[in-house]
């Protein structure tokens, strides 16, 4: 029986651990637009696998509003968007 419980242990730590790797991926942008104002950015993105999006142009969120002055237009940049309450959201910034 321990080994049982071992093994399920083991197997829902691997689990957390490569879906927390994945939701982690940063992926390359091109910051179109910054809007500090409404809080959110414009980016030019390659594909968000985590979303399952393919590559387009589109207004995200910002998990902390410090993140924009990081931001200029035009800059290249590698970031991490999640689902945020529903909405899509940067939510770490290289």
């Amino acid at each position: 029986m321990k080994s049982i419980i071992r093994f399920a242990s083991a197997t829902l730590l691997a689990v957390a651990l490569a879906s927390g790797a994945f939701a982690t991926e940063f992926t390359k942008g091109t910051v179109k637009k910054v809007d500090a104002k409404a809080k959110k950015v414009t980016i030019i993105h390659e594909e968000l696998k985590s979303l399952e999006m393919p590559a387009m142009t589109m207004v995200f969120r910002v998990k902390d509003d410090a993140m924009l002055e990081k931001m200029k237009e035009g800059a290249s940049i590698e970031f991490v968007a999640e689902r945020v309450e529903g909405k899509i959201t940067v939510t770490d910034l290289k």
